[in-house]
């Protein structure tokens, strides 16, 4: 399997355009001997010059993953790089993605009544920290829910989300998904469970923001129920979402230590804090190419 991101990007207010074709190349297969060498000399032939390049060799699976970042000399797109590649992949059984870094990834935002990751990672996209287009924000409740904040042209859905209308809504979420050709679904703190279904056509594009803690509180009001647990962590998880509820391969954690002094109040403003931050480096490392599936778990190559 592959993927190739080609399309036309646009630019976030903070970005200058890229003079060199760059891209990044991310891809497992089997380890054996000879895989660094020939990715090397075929970069090497089409005049491609690598400026990074990250490898992991799974002793567990046998399975060896890379990134590998490369330019142009002469500015221009090598020739030929995809039927290169293609030949590499059936000598190797690589699973292969090539990305074009002037390409912006097109991000559909999904939240419910607490928005502070949504506004987080819309801020860091305005700044230039995040290079992404967001496409679309979706929501479960009306836009007044969410009036504090600007949505400038990025077009807002709502989606209602009944008990006997979860299937419709769901079916218009992937219309949007289609229709807006996202790379990537974000569930900026949306608080509806996926079905299967849904969760399986996502697969590999759909990041979810969790709170982690020891043990894992579940349903309504979790960090009134580490309260009432005496909690001394507190935390949150970014992962992937599967038909497993939160149990996909993790992207990235962080946590942070409470005392008995804290209140519900400021348990619930320090693992705002987290997940904030925790969502912000996962979809960044999405962005750059950063994390790669490895079964139940991601290998990530941070920068």
């Amino acid at each position: 399997m592959n993927v190739v991101q080609r399309n036309d990007a646009a630019r976030s207010p903070a970005q200058a355009d890229v003079g060199r074709a760059s891209h990044t190349l991310t891809f497992s297969c089997r380890n054996r001997p000879g895989i660094v060498a020939a990715i090397a000399q075929a970069l090497f032939e089409l005049g491609a010059n690598i400026t990074e390049a990250q490898q992991f060799d799974d002793t567990e699976s046998e399975r060896f993953f890379m990134r590998v970042v490369f330019n142009q000399v002469s500015g221009k797109e090598p020739a030929g790089l995809d039927a290169t590649l293609e030949a590499l992949a059936g000598r190797f059984g690589m699973t292969w993605s090539l990305r074009d870094n002037q390409r912006r990834t097109r991000v559909l935002l999904l939240v419910s009544r607490f928005d502070h990751c949504l506004v987080d990672l819309l801020y860091r996209w305005r700044v230039g920290e995040l290079e992404i287009d967001p496409v679309g924000i979706v929501s479960n409740h009306p836009v007044d829910a969410h009036a504090g904040i600007d949505f400038g042209d990025i077009p807002f859905h709502y989606l209602p989300v009944t008990k006997n209308g979860k299937e419709e809504s769901e079916a218009r979420l992937l219309r949007i998904v289609d229709e807006t050709k996202a790379d990537l679904v974000v569930l900026a703190r949306y608080m509806q469970i996926l079905s299967n279904e849904t969760a399986l056509k996502l697969s590999g594009r759909c990041i979810n923001i969790h709170h982690s803690f020891l043990p894992g509180f579940k349903g309504a009001r979790p960090y009134h129920q580490a309260f009432a647990r005496g909690v001394k962590l507190i935390g949150a998880t970014a992962h992937f979402v599967t038909s497993d509820l939160d149990e996909g391969p993790i992207i990235e954690q962080d946590v942070e230590r409470i005392s008995h002094s804290d209140t519900p109040e400021d348990l619930i403003r320090k693992g705002r804090d987290i997940e904030r931050q925790v969502l912000a480096r996962a979809v960044r490392c999405f962005v750059e190419q950063r994390v790669i599936i490895n079964e139940r778990k991601t290998v990530v190559f941070v920068s």
